[in-house]
């Protein structure tokens, strides 16, 4: 496993942004650098007005919960690519349910746009400064986000199923 893109865009994280970056770990083939959500702006912004790091596409946004992890309970996680290079990042920031509110990236990166409302729809995270943050793919009238997972997978009230047809 290479390991020089978390050493080389670490040690610039790093030296720029100080205690803003929280850790930096190599997940498979990516580097995973987990960021404080007041700064993750910021570091999204150098990483791609830099010359040397240049990633200046992002390829994903995807939201994360982990009910568990009390004050760090919802995340946005990013993936940037250097198209150049072909090299690419993973950027994770945290923040609590009950304070649900992220910096938009849309004035970086134009494709965050129907990214963040789909984040929106499903975890109700609000990106402040959105241009039209509204539900993307549910109904407005839905008052929860179903990727939540507050929600059970299954219907407890069914009879009708035998759960050792299920291996339970």
């Amino acid at each position: 496993m290479d390991t020089t893109l978390l050493t080389t865009v670490g040690g610039k994280l790093k030296a720029k942004f100080g205690d803003a970056i929280i850790s930096a770990e190599q997940h498979y083939d990516f580097p995973v650098f987990v960021i404080r959500k007041d700064a993750i702006f910021d570091v999204m912004k150098f990483l791609k007005e830099d010359e040397e790091s240049a990633y200046t596409f992002l390829t994903t946004l995807c939201g994360l919960h982990y009910p568990d992890q009390k004050g760090h309970e919802l995340g946005v996680m990013y993936q940037l690519h250097n198209l150049q290079k072909n090299n690419r990042i993973r950027l994770k920031t945290f923040f609590p349910v009950s304070d649900p509110q992220i910096p938009t990236v849309t004035t970086l990166f134009e494709t965050a746009n129907w990214m963040e409302r789909q984040e929106f729809d499903f975890y109700g995270i609000i990106f402040k400064g959105h241009p039209n943050l509204k539900r993307i793919l549910n109904m407005d009238e839905m008052t929860y986000h179903p990727m939540r997972k507050e929600y059970p997978l299954e219907d407890g009230t069914r009879e009708d199923k035998d759960d050792k047809m299920f291996g339970r």
